[in-house]
């Protein structure tokens, strides 16, 4: 790698490449998606969780109804809701369950992956695949970082294309944004 500002160089390259390779037109029908939803519930675990806790923050700027599954203030879902899933393998521990519970219910399911192929894959409404090369999947090319770090940055600058697309799709702006956010600090 050599030193920190060569490794950061390389990571920013090969977030380039991972971006170009997205299908523009899942992008699209994932905004849709949203915008489509009586309210959206998100999920993942590690890394991927804490991508999905800040998309679930700008939903809320956006003026959308949007919560993180697992935390005590998360209502339960109903048919009309979008459930989003960030899972590299679309395998991680209970994801798989949730996804099959919100599909039993008449939830829509979206789901972000590497691994198109998968149990929650199978049962998704909605996919963008995320071509970033984990332990997991090659995609052609292998990263620098370690484990699935590639996978999460590339989701985490998705999600906030994601909400560039919804503020102009919405016509909402930042200001209106800003006004959410949190004055409790």
């Amino acid at each position: 790698m050599g030193d920190m500002k060569t490794g950061g160089q390389t990571i920013v390259q090969e977030l380039a490449a991972v971006m170009e390779r997205i299908d523009s037109g899942e992008c699209e029908a994932l905004c849709g998606a949203i915008l489509a939803a009586r309210r959206i519930f998100l999920a993942g675990a590690g890394r991927s969780g804490l991508v999905v806790r800040a998309f679930a923050m700008r939903l809320m700027h956006l003026g959308l109804a949007a919560y993180v599954c697992g935390e005590t203030t998360t209502p339960g879902a109903a048919e009309g809701d979008l459930l989003l899933i960030v899972s590299g393998s679309g395998e991680t521990g209970g994801l798989p369950a949730a996804a099959k519970k919100a599909k039993s219910m008449g939830c829509r399911l979206a789901l972000i992956t590497v691994r198109r192929q998968s149990t929650i894959g199978e049962l998704a409404d909605y996919i963008v695949q995320v071509p970033a090369p984990t332990p997991k999947a090659e995609h052609g090319f292998r990263s620098i970082q370690p484990m699935g770090a590639l996978f999460e940055q590339s989701c985490l600058l998705l999600l906030d294309a994601a909400v560039m697309r919804l503020m102009e799709r919405m016509d909402v702006d930042e200001a209106a944004m800003y006004a959410r956010h949190a004055n409790l600090e």
